[in-house]
């Protein structure tokens, strides 16, 4: 490819699929001014306008569910089981903030002693997303859909080996009736994403991907004052404490860890194993791991496709092996898997301790390290001692202890007795490595607005005195009257409060003064 295009490959076959060609600078400025233009018509669009646009998304989503999980599968090697659930998940989120963002995006009320007072969140503008391929359209709802809900426009550089995912999200998005411009993608280069970025139209940005990705972002956005949200990497911990449920934890332990081919930012990587119950824990999870099936992920009954690229896999083993000249010992995998197709066998790593690839580093694919730790302090030491912090598992049968414990684990999540999994109900992000700022639920809607505070200070011509009842004996004995609020709020408060509060800009009189 040249220097002004590049190819998508299917990671199964090795096949190129596409060729794209990146923006010239006049397309980027046009697709910038589409996304600005749209964002001055549609910030004034009620929030309930805007959300049932959100309940045709969920509905598009669903009638291209098949078109769009065949893509994915294709550009990325996803399972296409695995693709269908992704469709139908970002649809579950369209028809979750069509029905909570009206109340998200409602007008705060704060006490502040002010005739009335209230926090407005309104929209930024156009903002830049930059996101990743593991995902590809669960990545894109979860950063588009809240922060179009807020009013925003958003643009979006996807990452290369998934542009026609991208694409057909686009082709979705104006199919459920979303106006020219409020999502665009915009292909672009890494060089261009600076000059989008000082772009005076671009308010923002927000990163899933590398911690090198989001620190050259940010550094960026810090230059020219803007806003970023990051979602970087993780190095999930799943803690097994030595009253928990074996089975359950290494069912648990399978599906975090190999789901996607082990190709997932929350996920459980680091295997941290309390006292008596690792070699049980060990063999049972060697036992379910060596039982995966691989191959193409279009077939019935696969579980693991290949990886998303040539590259990745050959820095995945890369890890595996600088971990094992390190002192780790391989219990299954290990290996590429040879013929076409960036296919890696499902590893278990042990005696993996701090130093190796396998425990300081993001394994991003199929790869499980397990620690052995004395006790549970040890563990959450353990758990700590990462770079990262987006989220983690802990697995026991004492509750109230498990409190105790996610308290002390430095990440923007915890799972107990459970997947690690995102909602939208929930936020998601991490700490530490793993970026700063929150996605989802009314965190991630909230993500890039002004959030503007209105303050009514005086009552001149905005507050009406509906109803006095003056007993004979004083102010102090009055009943309740009723205040109208300039914004048609009715408060209940007592007259000789109301007195203080509109002093010498009413008729009210102070009876017992």
């Amino acid at each position: 490819m040249s220097a002004s295009s590049f190819a998508t490959v299917n990671p199964s076959t090795g096949e190129q699929i596409e060729t794209f060609t990146y923006f010239a600078p006049a397309q980027i400025d046009q697709v910038i001014g589409r996304a600005d233009r749209s964002f001055q018509s549609f910030r004034k669009l009620s929030v309930h306008k805007r959300a049932h646009l959100f309940s045709a998304l969920g509905q598009a989503l669903r009638n291209n569910e098949a078109q769009l999980a065949k893509v994915i599968t294709t550009e990325m090697g996803k399972v296409y089981g695995e693709a269908e659930a992704e469709v139908e998940k970002c649809a579950n989120e369209a028809d979750w903030y069509a029905e909570h963002g009206p109340k998200i995006m409602a007008d705060e009320p704060a006490a502040t002693g002010a005739v009335d007072a209230y926090v407005s969140y309104l929209p930024l503008g156009p903002i830049l997303a930059i996101m990743p391929w593991n995902f590809p359209i669960w990545q894109l709802t979860r950063m588009a859909i809240p922060t179009i809900l807020a009013g925003n426009t958003v643009l979006v550089k996807h990452s290369a080996n998934t542009q026609r995912s991208s694409l057909e999200f686009e082709r979705v998005m104006l199919e459920a009736g979303f106006p020219e411009g409020v999502f665009q993608n915009l292909i672009v280069n890494r060089e261009r994403v600076v000059d989008v970025i000082n772009d005076s139209r671009i308010q923002g940005a927000s990163v899933t991907g590398s911690v090198g990705a989001g620190s050259a972002v940010a550094s960026e956005a810090g230059k020219v004052i803007k806003k970023t949200v990051m979602e970087l990497g993780g190095s999930d911990a799943f803690i097994v404490c030595e009253d928990a449920d074996i089975p359950k934890a290494v069912a648990a332990g399978i599906k975090g860890r190999f789901h996607n081919c082990g190709q997932v930012c929350l996920a459980a990587k680091r295997f941290i194993l309390v006292g008596r119950i690792a070699d049980e824990f060990e063999r049972l999870f060697v036992e379910a791991t060596e039982a995966l099936t691989i191959g193409n992920p279009f077939e019935s009954g696969i579980q693991l496709g290949p990886m998303a690229r040539v590259d990745l896999r050959d820095s995945l083993h890369k890890q595996v092996e600088d971990s094992v000249a390190k002192g780790a010992e391989v219990l299954c995998g290990g290996k590429t898997i040879s013929g076409k197709g960036a296919f890696y066998s499902p590893t278990v790593l042990t005696r993996v301790t701090e130093g190796m690839a396998a425990f300081d580093d993001e394994t991003f694919g199929p790869v499980a390290a397990i620690t052995r730790v004395p006790d549970l302090d040890a563990a959450v030491r353990a758990a700590n001692a990462s770079q990262f912090g987006l989220s983690g598992n802990l697995w026991t049968k004492d509750v109230e202890n498990a409190r105790k414990i996610a308290r002390d684990l430095y990440t923007g999540g915890v799972f107990i007795n459970g997947v690690t999994a995102t909602d939208p109900r929930v936020p998601v992000g991490g700490v530490k490595n793993s970026g700063y700022g929150r996605e989802l639920s009314s965190f991630g809607a909230h993500a890039f607005v002004n959030a503007q505070t209105v303050c009514w200070q005086g009552a001149r011509n905005t507050v009406q005195v509906w109803e006095a009842i003056i007993s004979p004996f004083g102010a102090r004995s009055l009943q309740c009257q009723k205040l109208k609020t300039p914004r048609s709020k009715t408060v209940l408060t007592s007259l000789e409060h109301s007195w203080r509060t509109v002093a010498g800009e009413s008729n009210l009189i102070p009876w017992d003064k």
